[in-house]
């Protein structure tokens, strides 16, 4: 089994449904609506929306949010994991009646129980919400400087793609770069190529949320495999969400042989019915991938990773000896 890397997943998108079957008796909640027979249930992207905010809005205390990591990052670790990248968001924090200090050092507590049972090395970036405005964007990046949480090393923005232009968050991601914060941003996901052209004009992250849709651009395709962009491609979220129709149609085969440096990514992945490990068999299935080409892509993970240079040489040196 491949060793393992993932730079994109929301922290409250990664809740387990028999955790959250859990957090709803603990609060006296019904989840029929949400969960059947052990799954998420929802049929379109608003549906999948009320789900997520019905499950995230479970998680209202610091122990809550520390089992939420613990038992993410250790189902990670069990599936061959030696690091992970989770999104934060400190607007769920103030919607839970927590402070986003406390919310995110209780994720951080989290993250170190699982390091101490199985020894993944986890890192948070805290995002920013499209939809919820560019005032609470700046709010979050501000905060992400600020915190002083040594596991806070990166800063986002994500939500939905068809609100805000690029240009409104430049100042976000300024404060979040002079803290030195490792910058990536969603765009070409539900919305076309134009924004990632957008937020490499713009933002000039190191990395992208998803991107995939670059691919109907190919001056794009060879800018982003030029400047050494790093995409962070979710295949099975992709497909679950219609951003393709199939696995046949996902561009991940296609950046990766332009020369562009793509990672495997679960998003959300109770959600859509993947974790990790499912993305790296699908990539082997539909991707016609080796176990040497899946090693491959954790190595263009960590490297890209938000982490210090110590941390990082330690997981390659890992990746390295389990190669041999």
């Amino acid at each position: 089994m491949p060793l393992k890397a993932e730079l994109h997943c929301h922290i409250e998108g990664a809740a387990a449904p028999e955790l959250v079957i859990r957090q709803a008796q603990k609060y006296g909640k019904d989840t029929a609506p949400y969960i059947q027979n052990g799954s998420f249930v929802w049929h379109d992207f608003t549906s999948f929306l009320a789900a997520y905010d019905f499950s995230a809005d479970l998680f209202r205390t610091e122990e809550d949010y520390a089992r939420l990591a613990d038992h993410y990052l250790t189902s990670l670790a069990r599936d061959g994991a030696i690091y992970s990248e989770v999104f934060t968001s400190p607007d769920h924090a103030t919607k839970a009646g927590l402070s986003p200090k406390a919310y995110t050092d209780a994720l951080g507590e989290g993250m170190l129980r699982a390091k101490a049972k199985t020894g993944i090395e986890g890192r948070m970036i805290v995002t920013g919400v499209r939809h919820v405005g560019v005032e609470s964007i700046e709010r979050a990046a501000r905060f992400a400087a600020r915190c002083g949480n040594p596991l806070v090393t990166g800063f986002g923005v994500a939500g939905d793609e068809r609100m805000g232009e690029m240009e409104d968050y430049v100042r976000a991601f300024e404060i979040a770069r002079e803290a030195g914060l490792g910058i990536t941003i969603h765009a070409g996901e539900l919305t076309g190529w134009e924004t990632v052209q957008a937020a490499l004009d713009h933002i000039r992250p190191s990395r992208i949320g998803h991107g995939v849709r670059a691919i109907e651009n190919p001056d794009l395709v060879r800018r982003i495999a030029d400047e050494g962009i790093v995409l962070e491609c979710c295949p099975g979220s992709n497909i679950a969400l219609k951003v393709f129709d199939s696995f046949a149609d996902h561009p991940f085969p296609a950046l990766q042989a332009a020369g562009c440096k793509v990672t495997l990514n679960s998003d959300d992945p109770p959600y859509f019915w993947t974790s990790l490990k499912r993305e790296y068999d699908l990539a082997a299935e539909h991707f016609a991938m080796s176990e040497k080409a899946l090693a491959a892509v954790t190595k263009t993970a960590i490297e890209a990773a938000f982490v210090d240079r110590k941390t990082k040489a330690a997981l390659l040196a890992r990746l390295n000896g389990a190669a041999r």
